[in-house]
């Protein structure tokens, strides 16, 4: 996992290329990877990790990281 800034926001080497989300089949600029609390408190908190990926078009849309593939 990489280092969590401000907001949940990770820094990942591949913010700002293209990908391509293997689970829709469809490619963008990944934006942001960032950790959101799903339920719970303090040390029970739990978290998900999500990526937002932005197309041509302007159509934003999340997925799991682990959907990821640098585009060619």
């Amino acid at each position: 996992m990489n280092v969590v800034e401000s907001m949940g926001h990770e820094r990942d080497p591949r913010v700002g290329k293209q990908v391509i989300d293997i689970a829709s089949h469809c490619q963008g600029e990944l934006t942001a990877i960032v950790q959101e609390k799903v339920s719970g408190y303090g040390d029970s908190a739990r978290y998900r990790r999500l990526a937002f990926i932005k197309a041509p078009d302007g159509i934003e849309w999340s997925t799991e990281p682990e959907n990821l593939e640098l585009a060619p």
